[in-house]
């Protein structure tokens, strides 16, 4: 993946990209894909083994084929950087310009690997190629959250905003929010609009602090509302009608805790909440939920307990997950009934402990043939052929934050799950699904 990207990085700066094989930790075919790569090019990047680990051994063929300059810099994402120049075998002229190609070691997780690049090596790239810089743009926006930070190093820490302005008439600088979940996951760029550089004497930034964002486009637009938790395909329906929401499915409990923490303006909630947090029920719908098996349920699967008493391999949904907690509530319900704990009868369940998070892969797994069960919907299992077993229905709220409730972004959202009429509209055609009664006027 960081081969693909960098390597569009690198055309959009001008140049012409090589793509070479991957070489893993292997020192000889290292060196060789290395000094070939020098023979063939004027600058070599790679990505991964950078570390000074047992491990990783690209730093050493830097070492005895050319030249290690630097070795690590002072900035997170991205410290285990490396520069150097690697010689080319028979030369290329006179002087060592001719006789070396520069090279730059890219970190292995995603997300430093294409922060050290958009940070040191595109414009470097853009300078040889004789391009000019692209158009930059900055905004200032105050921070959603407190942020605490002190390893005294440079932290450019991606952000993404939210449009307060919307519908008000005492416009507000856009909130600013950190989606920084660690070097190896690259949704921290996807659903970031910009970076905030943070100096490295500093240690905290709080709650409503002004902090100005690099935008990563002059085109960025930031959302107009801001919608975590549950994945839902009603849901998708009721976000097209709005104007430049963004919606982060990261499960419902996840939600109700960015919710309480204060950044988004709703969490969407499927199934038994299990945290207490202060919330206006904007409306919603309810859905079928239980076991999708093959298409003419060849094992005969009938709930719950044929999977704790039966040798079937079952796909599990994340933690997070409401659609796991309803599960997890069912569990709980037939170990009442056998004087057992939960705990033993997921032990019994094989791979009741292998979760995912997309909503569909459960149904996909079986699909494939690599699971007899999965958790998932109705509509997903019928949408894609498979069989189902119903274990019950589960309610999916749209929640906001009490303070937001009045935005006019929100309002939209709770005028549109009031109107009956709407919400048949939004759950027609998908199967298990109907509207929630109580949202009506």
């Amino acid at each position: 993946m960081n081969s693909t990207t960098i390597a569009a990085g690198v055309s959009e700066a001008g140049g012409e990209p090589v793509f070479y094989p991957h070489a893993g930790d292997d020192y000889a075919e290292m060196e060789r894909l290395l000094r070939r790569a020098a023979d063939e090019c004027d600058l070599v990047l790679s990505s991964g083994s950078t570390s000074a680990s047992a491990v990783d051994v690209i730093y050493r063929v830097i070492e005895e084929r050319g030249e290690l300059l630097l070795h690590g810099v002072a900035v997170k994402p991205g410290k285990p950087m490396l520069v150097g120049r690697l010689d080319r075998d028979g030369g290329g002229g006179e002087g060592e310009s001719a006789a070396s190609s520069a090279y730059i070691g890219l970190p292995g997780y995603p997300v430093s690997a294409l922060t050290i690049f958009r940070t040191f090596v595109a414009p470097a790239i853009r300078e040889a190629a004789g391009q000019p810089e692209p158009a930059a743009a900055t905004v200032d926006g105050r921070m959603g959250v407190s942020e605490r930070y002190g390893e005294g190093r440079l932290r450019l820490m991606p952000v993404g905003l939210l449009d307060l302005s919307a519908g008000s008439t005492d416009p507000d600088l856009p909130l600013v929010y950190p989606v920084d979940k660690g070097s190896g996951a690259t949704t921290s760029l996807v659903e970031a609009d910009g970076v905030v550089a943070v100096d490295p004497d500093t240690e905290y930034l709080d709650s409503g602090e002004r902090v100005t964002v690099q935008l990563f486009s002059p085109d960025v637009r930031p959302p107009t509302l801001l919608g975590v938790g549950e994945d839902d395909p009603a849901l998708n329906r009721l976000l097209d009608r709005l104007d430049n929401p963004r919606y982060l499915p990261v499960g419902s409990r996840e939600g109700l805790r960015r919710l309480r923490d204060g950044v988004p303006d709703v969490a969407v909630v499927a199934g038994p909440a299990d945290r207490e947090v202060d919330t206006v029920d904007l409306g919603g719908w309810t859905r079928e939920w239980g076991l999708v098996v093959p298409a003419g349920n060849p094992d005969d699967v009938d709930g719950v307990d044929s999977l704790v008493d039966r040798d079937l391999r079952f796909v599990n949904r994340a933690a997070d997950s409401g659609l796991r907690r309803s599960f997890d509530e069912a569990l709980d319900g037939l170990a009442a009934d056998r004087s057992e704990t939960r705990r033993e009868l997921a032990e019994r369940i094989d791979g009741y402990e292998f979760s995912v998070r997309a909503f569909e892969s459960p149904a996909r797994r079986v699909l494939a043939g690599d699971a007899d069960a999965g958790l998932g919907l109705r509509e997903t299992a019928e949408r894609l052929g498979c069989g189902f077993v119903s274990v019950g229905e589960q309610s999916v709220v749209v929640r906001a934050s009490p303070d937001r409730a009045d935005r006019e972004p929100v309002v939209e959202v709770e005028r549109a799950l009031g109107d009956p009429d709407l919400v048949d509209d939004l759950v027609s055609g998908l199967a298990g699904y109907s509207r929630n009664n109580r949202n009506e006027p």
